[in-house]
């Protein structure tokens, strides 16, 4: 899910992590791999959200954090990919369907 500057507000309120921003060298060949989307990463990898609701029956947006990779170093300058993972974790967005 690619998240427009607000949700990437909200997003980063309620998740301890931080985004990759669009410009960063290692997004082309993020998004080649796992599509687009806007990725985060946090002390245990790369992470993305996903919608988790029926735009038609709900009236707030929500997305669930899913792992796509774990840092494959102490130092977390190495990602290992691995099957994407929902880590139980739900972002909620402020503004509402109209």
């Amino acid at each position: 899910m690619k998240l427009d500057s607000r949700q990437v507000t909200e997003t980063l309120t309620q998740l301890d992590a931080q985004v990759l921003p669009d410009n960063h060298p290692a997004i082309g060949q993020l998004c080649d791999i796992f599509g687009e989307h806007t990725f985060f990463v946090d002390d245990s990898g790369l992470k993305v959200l996903e919608p988790t609701d029926d735009p038609i029956e709900s009236e707030t947006m929500t997305g669930e954090v899913v792992s796509l990779a774990d840092w494959s170093d102490a130092t977390a300058t190495s990602l290992r990919a691995h099957e994407p993972q929902p880590t139980g974790i739900t972002v909620v967005f402020e503004q509402t369907r109209h």
